[in-house]
């Protein structure tokens, strides 16, 4: 997350922490109560196994909701989350494999409509995909529940996914019901990798009028939050974090990049801000396809804005 903080010009810890409290609902394999998230996380659901605690028996979400928000507490600050001072609804919808049902996903979905405004939930993120050949009348009930949470007022993140990067091989959970879809770019850095994430983010069509992925962001070996790394074990700072790569890490960094935005200015809608992450995103020179609007530019959110937009 260091090196994230310095390529995306992320904000220093007293406008990181400013501003109105955020919940971001994440929707993954679930968290641990990991020294960094034990203050951020108000309620966890698990509509998989069914338990009561909060447990994260694959380690996805864990390192989802540290990027997100992580408070770095075992690293002295080093490796917080995007967005400190945000706090989180999480809902298991991944086993420990980190496959999904579409059932259990449209059951988190119904869950974080129910509590959103008791909550103040303001963001949902889903790094998450759907395999091909699902059930269609269940993907036709995915994407209404999506729009549902669209419609409430809910910014919808979700990742192009990682099977790239050839034309159309963005998730199906992706680009619809007004979702921001989030592939990867990590610019300068791990150029000499060959498996660094954008060699693998999910593209949209040329041929489409609407651009996905709508933005960028990095994805490669994004260091965060270790679910091994659990409450009783404080002193174990060895396992505290782990790196991971993917479209999911990407799409927990713009989450993350939303809460700060609405930390600031708490009035703007799912549609503004959504229209402020494209407006204000680099160009980077690749096709629409790959980069969409470009990459994220967390300045360009959170100075860019006047109380009319």
């Amino acid at each position: 997350m260091q090196r994230v903080r310095r390529q995306l010009d992320l904000p220093g810890r007293r406008e990181e922490t400013a501003g109105a409290f955020v919940t971001v609902a994440v929707l993954d394999s679930g968290a641990e109560l990991h020294p960094d998230l034990a203050q951020r996380m108000i309620v966890f659901r698990d509509f998989v196994n069914g338990e009561h605690f909060y447990y994260d028996d694959n380690g996805h979400g864990t390192h989802i909701c540290g990027i997100i928000c992580g408070s770095g507490e075992m690293s002295g600050g080093r490796f917080r989350g995007v967005a400190p001072n945000a706090r989180l609804a999480v809902g298991k919808v991944l086993d420990e494999r980190g496959n999904g049902d579409l059932a259990h996903m449209i059951e988190g979905l119904n869950w974080v409509l129910s509590i959103k405004d008791v909550l103040n939930i303001r963001i949902l993120n889903m790094s998450v995909g759907v395999a091909s050949g699902s059930d269609s009348s269940r993907i036709c009930e995915l994407h209404a529940a999506l729009k549902a949470i669209w419609d409430s007022g809910i910014l919808i993140v979700t990742s192009a996914g990682n099977r790239g990067p050839g034309e159309n091989t963005i998730s199906d959970i992706s680009g619809k019901s007004g979702c921001m879809v989030v592939g990867c770019y990590d610019a300068e850095y791990y150029r000499w990798d060959p498996m660094r994430c954008e060699t693998y983010s999910g593209c949209g069509s040329l041929r489409d009028a609407e651009r996905k992925p709508d933005i960028v962001a990095p994805g490669t070996k994004i260091i965060s939050c270790n679910a091994a790394c659990r409450q009783t074990v404080k002193g174990n700072r060895s396992r505290a974090y782990c790196a991971k790569s993917g479209t999911s890490m990407a799409t927990a960094i713009c989450s993350g990049a939303a809460a700060l935005t609405l930390g600031k200015y708490p009035h703007l809608t799912n549609t503004k801000l959504k229209q402020r992450f494209h407006l204000t995103a680099r160009d980077v020179g690749l096709p629409w396809n790959r980069q969409g609007y470009g990459m994220i530019n967390v300045r360009g959110l959170l100075d860019s804005f006047s109380e009319k937009d």
